[in-house]
């Protein structure tokens, strides 16, 4: 039996209705509309609740044979691959996590919000506020500049639209960024700890902000005690080393695809929705274990235009979505992992160049207005 309701994809054309005297509308947006309801006619924005509690037990499985295995070991450097198999089921939670906070997994809301916290700190070591936040803002405004968190000007350079400021070591490193840039993800793991911690810190007010630090001391205490009680003091760092940096390779590794090396908007540029999610995302071919292996950031143009859709429609929706933006003349990008990443080395490793070889953004002048 499936696990879901597997409604059939409608043909799409987006339809020609004629303006009333004296009124403008934006055809583009208009198409949008026409899409949101074909899609939601289509019942492709139904919940998929048994897809989600399967694999929630599944992972909590997983994660449960993974710690018998870890106390079966006892002190041994072969503790370090437990570690990274911990890695891998922490990032798969993280994606689950992800998709309750955007309300896919249960038709309540608060059900999905508490899912997703629960998942963040006691799982992940997150604070759920703090990704909300950053994350709310990056769909919001997807590779524009200033608005957009995730190109903001950090240790790698995601645009020129600003100055870097750097030194000449700075500049030096820029200039070969793009190879640097998964060796930084090892370091992404930490980063995500310590942001949530200062975020939950910080003297603006932060919904749940106790709850959040509570479950997050409960998590790791419980996590780094039980660890050096069971291994040596030199196992147990290096397991949390290994475990960390696998978590943050895995999940820059899955994230990086979905817009680097596409256009960069400018801070003042007037795009509609539909064509802002659409040119700013590109999507990773694959089948269904790309769409496990990534969570369903594969489908990434798909997940930006539908937010809320559960990951298991997001493949059905893609020929949908694919055929609109054709037939709209909105460029629809989708390109293999590997191939993914190559590009966006390149694009990284240009921008890193632009003292010397002034990079201008593929498309970026056309919504300059």
């Amino acid at each position: 039996m499936s696990l879901t309701n597997q409604p059939s994809v409608p043909t799409f054309t987006i339809p020609s209705r004629p303006a009333p005297p004296g009124v403008r509308i934006n055809s583009i947006t208009s198409s949008y509309a026409s899409l949101l309801k074909t899609v939601r006619d289509a019942g492709l924005l139904w919940r998929c609740q048994r897809y989600y509690l399967l694999l929630l037990t599944i992972l909590a499985m997983v994660g449960a044979g993974i710690s018998v295995v870890f106390l079966l070991l006892g002190d041994t450097w072969l503790q370090l691959a437990v570690a990274g198999a911990l890695g891998v089921v922490f990032t798969q939670f993280a994606f689950l996590g992800h998709e309750a906070a955007h309300q896919q997994v249960f038709a309540s809301r608060p059900a999905n919000e508490w899912t997703a916290r629960l998942i963040a700190t006691l799982v992940v070591g997150m604070s759920y506020s703090y990704w909300t936040d950053k994350h709310s803002r990056h769909h919001a405004r997807p590779n524009m500049v200033n608005q957009d968190p995730d190109i903001a000007q950090g240790a790698v350079i995601f645009h020129n639209e600003i100055p870097s400021g750097r030194g000449r070591l700075g500049r030096t490193l820029g200039k070969h960024q793009g190879y640097l840039l998964f060796p930084l993800f090892l370091f992404l793991g930490w980063t995500l700890h310590i942001d949530s911690l200062k975020y939950l810190l910080r003297r603006r007010a932060v919904r749940h902000r106790w709850l959040e630090l509570a479950l997050l001391g409960l998590r790791f205490g419980t996590y780094i005690g039980l660890i050096f009680l069971v291994l040596s003091p030199g196992v147990a760092v290096a397991f949390i080393a290994v475990q960390v940096a696998v978590f943050g390779l895995y999940m820059g590794g899955s994230f990086a695809p979905n817009h680097k090396g596409m256009p960069i908007l400018p801070e003042n540029s007037r795009v509609d929705f539909l064509t802002r999610q659409v040119v700013t995302s590109r999507n990773i071919a694959g089948g269904r274990f790309v769409t496990l292996l990534m969570g369903g950031l594969n489908h990434q143009i798909e997940h930006h235009l539908f937010p809320d859709m559960p990951r298991p429609h997001l493949r059905e929706v893609r020929q949908l979505v694919k055929a609109h933006c054709d037939a709209a003349g909105i460029a629809y990008t989708e390109t293999g992992l590997l191939h993914s990443y190559a590009i966006v080395i390149r694009y990284l490793n240009k921008v890193g160049l632009k003292a010397a070889d002034p990079f201008t953004c593929p498309l970026a002048g056309q919504y300059r207005r």
